[in-house]
């Protein structure tokens, strides 16, 4: 029982950041019509807001190290400590939960300039010249990305008061070895809550109910004197960030590199596909029904019996689940099944 729970909360966690860039994603294809590939770049750029953060903020001085005296040596200390000291380092060690602040408007900065800039000449086109050039587009910021922070994972931290594990066992009634880390559940709360956020501004409020009725049907929107390209423009680059909140709370999990946005968008085209395509709920419902299917999978036991079953089985829960509905969990009737 305690290893189910585990494999439950594991699956939580990884259907988290599948669900969100799928979220992502079905923003993006529901409103403008758009298969984005270079979507999981915005992931990725999201958790190189917090790099650039912590290293901003972790600019240092070298001062002497007075604990040597036999010869002189000097150390690293960041200004911060040495302007403000203990409130320094407790800004530092925050680094990753306050480049929230600066991801937000980066990030709708760079959705807007990438729907402006590139993407809109390319609503009309086939799906495979928007895979295409949306491909490439991701490969360029890529090389950038590198460039600048170089091929090799930056190791980013948690806040020390959440680095540890938590006792969810004594919480729950269950053994007390069932232990989850903090940051882990912090990752799937904040999913949860984005997710909320952004389904309840679609859902209650008016612009999202305008651009609801725009995703139906975008000729009549516009005849009522609706801006509508404006109101998907803004919602383009509330997908970007959504992807790049994803990313920036993602970092003290996995170390940031260059790559880990593809990594993780092939995974989520396939989430969107089950979920059914354009469909918000969907999407969200599929990421975390392959997330915990995945987390089984990877379980010694299973393994055992079917070799490679953790690398195979989001396709082959997809292949089932195509087969027996083709328009996904809950796509539109007639989206996928001509």
């Amino acid at each position: 029982m305690d290893a189910i729970f585990i494999q439950i909360l594991n699956g939580l966690d990884k259907g988290a950041a599948y669900a969100l860039i799928a979220l992502g994603l079905t923003l993006a294809f529901g409103t403008l019509g758009i298969v984005n590939f270079a979507h999981g770049v915005l992931f990725m750029l999201g958790a190189f807001c917090a790099v650039s953060v912590n290293q901003l903020l972790s600019v240092s001085e070298k001062v002497r190290d007075e604990s040597i005296t036999f010869f002189e040596a000097y150390k690293e200390i960041p200004y911060l400590e040495t302007w403000l000291g203990e409130t320094g380092t407790m800004i530092i060690d925050y680094s990753v939960p306050i480049s929230i602040l600066f991801t937000i408007p980066m990030m709708a900065l760079i959705g807007i300039a990438m729907e402006r800039g590139l993407i809109r000449y390319f609503y009309k086109r086939t799906h495979a010249e928007q895979i295409l050039v949306t491909f490439g587009l991701a490969i360029v910021v890529q090389e950038i990305v590198k460039h600048f922070y170089g091929a090799n994972p930056i190791p980013m931290g948690a806040p020390d008061v959440v680095s540890g594990s938590a006792n969810i066992g004594a919480w729950i009634g269950l053994g007390e070895g069932v232990v989850y880390p903090w940051w882990r559940l912090i990752y799937a709360f904040f999913a949860f809550t984005l997710i909320g956020g952004v389904f309840a501004f679609l859902q209650y409020t008016t612009y999202g109910m305008v651009v609801r009725a725009g995703m139906a049907d975008r000729d009549t929107v516009g005849l009522m004197g609706i801006n509508i390209q404006r109101r998907f423009t803004i919602v383009f680059a509330l997908a970007a960030v959504v992807a790049g909140l994803a990313g920036t709370m993602y970092t003290p999990i996995v170390a940031p590199d260059y790559h880990m946005g593809m990594e993780l968008l092939v995974l989520s085209f396939v989430v969107v596909v089950v979920g059914g395509m354009g469909s918000l709920p969907g999407a969200v419902a599929a990421g975390f029904l392959l997330g915990i299917m995945e987390s089984f999978a990877s379980m010694n036991e299973i393994k055992q019996i079917i070799p490679g079953i953790d690398q195979i089985i989001i396709y082959l829960v997809a292949v089932v689940i195509l087969l027996v509905r083709p328009r996904g969990l809950m796509g539109r009737k007639g989206v996928m099944e001509s």
